[in-house]
């Protein structure tokens, strides 16, 4: 599968994409009231990152106790609980009144909720999508995730400056519930992949098969941490620039857009390889321009340029799915979602720690130095011989 026209003319894959799409600018504009709110309220750029990626934390939790519920529950169900579940929280937060430790505790919720979300429909979109059509969907999702950043961020900019952070909410979570009917009425009744009752014992079984693996272990650390420290550096955007805050948001998800596009679509498989470490790099180099006073427009373009290297991510995942048996994949690419998402509230929590005592733009340019040297000592790992690559039996 090489085209877009065949990938959407898989019947559950229009409405998959749908279901996703208007979740994540759901994501998006909450995401952006919620740190203009927080940050009004408190003016700690601490806080401010924490409120944008303070659910992650939650997924630490997710991915040790929940992530057997990906393979082991049937998938349309759980995906229409997890977002009718994630639009009812985002109402709790806009009731007036409602305190910023409470939202906190309703954002750690909603992490939680989204930690087993992540699984279940990647495993879903493996499922829908036949052999080797995994890449291109899942590029063709990464790149609805950044069309809708873009409009999220540039929705929810233009609301910001009519309505207050709370009455966007209520927007967002419109968003959700939309989400959920696209999914409810969209896709197939399935059952599980995998038998048996999700449990924390299984989550913990399959999770260590999962990392036992040296090539699988690369992977993932590939996955989580170079990407997740540049990461931090978007946590730091609404203390960077106040008032065009929206304007760096929107033009990371346009390079992550253009990256994914060109990474699912145009790159031959034998390229693929050579690629991840240099895609990488390239997350990291354009922030280090950031320990200079540069104007907006050179600021989104450095912005633009980095988040184009979030396409390498596209192909570690392809390499996660050939290494990982069907019955477990769900799991492993919800084990990938996890873990990612908890590095980015690790990243954004340590990037808004840094910028309490250096300047803002500093404090990214350190970000992106830690990004570039993980990536470089994670590069003879990636390059494993492909018999380390082989992916044993799941376990019974």
């Amino acid at each position: 599968m090489r085209t877009y026209r065949q990938l959407f003319r898989v019947p559950e894959f229009r409405p998959l994409f749908l279901a996703i799409s208007a979740q994540m600018a759901a994501t998006t504009v909450n995401g952006l009231a919620l740190g203009t709110l927080v940050y009004s309220a408190t003016g700690s750029p601490l806080l401010a990152a924490l409120s944008l990626f303070g659910p992650s934390f939650a997924q630490v939790v997710g991915a040790t106790t929940l992530l057997s519920v990906a393979d082991r529950v049937p998938p349309r169900a759980a995906l229409v609980g997890i977002k009718l579940f994630l639009g009812a929280s985002t109402l709790v937060m806009a009731l007036p009144g409602m305190p910023i430790w409470a939202m906190f505790v309703v954002i750690g919720f909603m992490g939680l909720a989204g930690s087993m979300g992540g699984g279940v429909r990647w495993g879903l979109l493996g499922e829908i999508l036949p052999d080797g059509g995994y890449l291109l969907g899942r590029s063709v999702m990464n790149m609805s995730v950044g069309a809708m950043q873009v409009s999220g961020f540039a929705l929810g900019g233009a609301l910001l400056t009519v309505a207050t952070p709370r009455q966007v909410l209520l927007i967002g979570a419109g968003l959700y519930f939309s989400a959920a009917l696209v999914a409810r009425f969209g896709l197939t009744r399935r059952p599980p992949r995998a038998v048996g009752r999700p449990s924390v014992r299984r989550t913990w079984q399959v999770n260590a098969r999962l990392w036992a693996t040296p090539a699988r272990r690369y992977v993932y650390l590939a996955l989580w941490l170079p990407n997740g420290l540049v990461v931090g550096c978007e946590a730091l955007f609404i203390p960077y620039a106040p008032e065009s805050a929206a304007v760096l948001f929107a033009a990371g998800a346009l390079g992550m857009l253009a990256g994914d596009t060109v990474v699912g679509r145009f790159v031959p498989a034998r390229w693929r390889q050579r690629l991840v470490t240099p895609l990488q790099l390239s997350l990291g180099v354009p922030y280090l321009l950031f320990a200079l006073p540069i104007p907006l427009p050179v600021a989104a373009l450095a912005v633009a340029a980095a988040s184009a290297g979030f396409g390498g991510g596209v192909l570690l995942q392809q390499r996660l799915v050939d290494l990982t048996p069907a019955q477990m994949r769900g799991q492993a690419l919800g084990l990938h979602s996890s873990g990612m998402l908890t590095m980015q509230a690790v990243a954004a929590t340590l990037a808004g720690t840094v910028a309490q005592y250096l300047p803002t733009g500093a404090a990214m340019t350190v970000m992106a130095t830690l990004s570039l040297l993980v990536t470089l000592l994670l590069r003879p790992g990636l390059r494993a011989p492909a018999d380390a690559r082989t992916p044993e039996p799941a376990p019974v």
